[in-house]
């Protein structure tokens, strides 16, 4: 310490210091605490789990999407087969009546 100054500049300066070095090192530590959080989160899960998982999932989704569709298909073939048929039935009614005459 300097005996030109006063003591209270003095103590001012060093306490000014010591909140500038406190808050550098606080930083610095925040900063420390968040790349390690990053890399934790990065190690327990990977990029490639999540991606074959959503690949899974995806799948999963598309078969699903793809049954319904073939089912839904399916009836509405059925119906429409069935209304034909009933038409085609009904038409050839007609005709052996016709004939019959």
């Amino acid at each position: 310490m300097d005996d030109d100054k006063p003591i209270t500049a003095q103590v001012m300066e060093t306490m000014t210091t010591a909140v500038e070095a406190t808050k550098d090192a606080a930083v610095t530590a925040v900063k420390k605490v968040k790349k390690a959080a990053k890399k934790v989160a990065k190690k327990s899960a990977p990029k490639k789990a999540s991606k074959k998982k959503a690949k899974k999932t995806a799948k999963k989704a598309a078969k699903k999407s793809s049954k319904k569709a073939a089912k839904k298909s399916a009836k509405k073939a059925a119906k429409k087969s069935a209304k034909k048929s009933a038409k085609k039935a009904t038409k050839s009614k007609k005709k052996a009546k016709k004939a019959k005459r």
